[in-house]
């Protein structure tokens, strides 16, 4: 499409207003002052706005539409190649000339058919044509990139911050323009000094503070992030907002935190293209590629191509990928982690993206620091030293839970076993309370594995355990406390005696008695379930006979 229309257009253009240039000198100087302009654009919200459109302004009053669609066709070559847009993102290359053609050749029609072709016209005006033609400039510009990005599906506000820029910018342009018209007429190339000399050196501390309010923005933004990963209790989701936050605040298309254990990295957050992976890319050593090197001189590093890093990488790296950017996650001075972001573009990432990720890593350093000891605490506090099974805390924050779920469906049915050691003082009385001990926890270990994912084994109290069935009726789950039952009495234990001299190794069987209750049919609540299974424990198992189990009976 480009070919067709930019280069026919072009000398269809010519030929029609073909200019008149009687000093090179002068018509050299006003392209490199628009070129000098493109070299300091300014982004907002991604939209590039160059301050070039005066200096092709004055080209057009002094040499005319053709000479103008030239000169705005180079400054925006040299825009792209300021922007470093890369041989794949030739179709914005073709799009941007396209844009400008157009807007350059309504632009400049509408100001011909208004009667700016006339040879003897006056300052009011010529000045309200240039209101005009600036106008329709900018107003075309606006139409060709909202058709475009809803072209591709992309919302653009009509009114946004880039779009009021531009309007502010026409406001500039237009007095600018025509100011350096005719001074350019009367001075020649020594105007395009006197005016741009000082609106190149406005248009640079206008970059800049532009630069300053998005960082001020970003490091706001940074805090936010920072407050946001404290807040979180578990690692797990420490990292999938850490995750989250970053991809939208960088460039970032691939992730990966890595975790120092002892003398390896591990991969334990990996994302590419949005899409959260496995952690099977085996473990690095110091010195050993880009985040091994990383780690071993607590320094970030920041590749913009290919030719940079591929020497240095080892093991796995996506297809594509152009640009990294790894930082050291640090704390107390210690590398406890490492960050390697990707990105399939060139020179994707600058020394604001390394600040910003810089800081990040610190934020996520504390707050994996803090989610882990919280885990930890947590675990100690559910866990029963002894056995290492749950204990009664977590138990009645599972089945709290539970019956949650019960209440609003979302779970059809949930039953308890209680099991109780039949004639356990005996066995501390005659071996010694350690031994008992040892029974507990090799009780404890089988019942968990014979157990498995179907539910969760607790240690009640004494010689006492509940193991909880989720989504199980009470005939599977009288199937399954038999099972239990049977794997007890079959099962004999290897213990010490403690009590003798010798301490003497000594096998023994141990039976237990059970009791069931299900609910919703047998409690409303879970310290009834609790209690209805220890009833039938006792009086339907122990009272008859022991080694038994017996359900619930209202």
């Amino acid at each position: 499409m480009w070919v067709i229309l930019v280069p026919v257009g072009m000398y269809i253009t010519f030929l029609l207003f073909p200019p008149t240039i009687h000093n090179w000198l002068d018509a050299v100087s006003l392209f490199l002052l628009s070129a000098t302009a493109a070299i300091f654009p300014i982004i907002i919200n991604g939209t590039p706005i160059f301050l070039a459109q005066w200096v092709t302004l004055a080209a057009f009053l002094s040499y005319g539409l053709f000479f103008e669609m030239v000169m705005m066709q180079l400054t925006v070559l040299l825009l792209m190649f300021r922007l470093r847009v890369g041989i794949n993102e030739l179709h914005r290359y073709a799009i941007n000339s396209i844009m400008f053609f157009f807007s350059s050749l309504l632009s400049g029609l509408l100001f011909y058919a208004l009667g700016g072709a006339e040879e003897s016209i006056s300052i009011t005006k010529l000045f309200l044509l240039i209101v005009c033609y600036g106008l329709s400039y900018f107003l075309l510009n606006h139409s060709f990139l909202t058709l475009f990005f809803r072209a591709l599906g992309i919302k653009r506000s009509l009114i946004s911050e880039d779009v009021l820029w531009e309007a502010l910018i026409v406001t500039i342009i237009v007095p600018l323009g025509m100011s350096l018209y005719y001074l350019f007429e009367s001075m020649g190339w020594i105007a395009t000094l006197l005016l741009g000399i000082p609106m190149l050196s406005a248009s640079l501390v206008l970059k800049l503070y532009n630069s300053s309010e998005k960082l001020n923005a970003s490091l706001q933004q940074v805090v936010d992030i920072g407050h946001q990963l404290t807040e979180k209790l578990f690692v797990n989701e420490v990292l999938d907002i850490f995750i989250q936050k970053i991809s939208q605040t960088l460039p970032v298309e691939y992730a990966y935190i890595l975790d120092v254990n002892q003398n390896e990295l591990v991969v334990i957050r990996r994302v590419e293209k949005g899409e959260l992976k496995s952690n099977d890319i085996p473990p690095i050593k110091q010195n050993e590629g880009i985040v091994g090197q990383v780690w071993a001189t607590k320094k970030a590093v920041n590749y913009s191509t290919r030719l940079e890093w591929k020497e240095v990488v080892q093991g796995y790296m996506p297809e594509h990928v152009e640009s990294v950017l790894s930082v050291p996650i640090m704390r107390a001075n210690k590398v406890v982690g490492v960050l390697l972001l990707a990105s399939t573009k060139k020179r994707a990432y600058s020394k604001y993206h390394l600040m910003i990720a810089d800081i990040l890593c610190s934020y996520l350093a504390v707050a994996i620091e803090n989610a882990r000891h919280y885990e930890h605490t947590k675990r100690d506090s559910e866990i029963c030293p002894l056995t290492k099974a749950y204990n009664y805390r977590y138990l009645e924050r599972l089945l709290n839970d539970e019956f949650t779920k019960l209440k609003y469906r979302k779970r059809s049915s949930l039953s308890l076993i209680i099991l109780d050691i039949d004639h356990f003082k005996a066995v501390n009385d005659t071996y010694g309370h350690e031994a008992g001990n040892e029974i507990l926890c090799t009780l404890a270990e089988r019942l968990k594995n014979l157990i498995g994912d179907e539910g969760v084994v607790v240690r009640y109290g004494g010689e006492e355990f509940i193991i909880y069935l989720p989504e199980k009726e009470k005939e599977e789950a009288l199937s399954l406390a038999e099972k239990v039952r049977e794997h007890i009495a079959n099962s004999p234990f290897v213990i010490y005696n403690n009590l003798s001299k010798e301490r003497n190794r000594v096998i023994i069987r141990i039976t237990a008695s059970i009791g069931l209750a299900t609910a919703p049919d047998d409690a409303s609540d879970y310290l009834t379930l609790i209690r209805h299974a220890d009833r039938a424990m006792y009086i339907g198992a122990k009272k008859a006979g022991r080694n038994k189990v017996a359900t619930y009976v209202k």
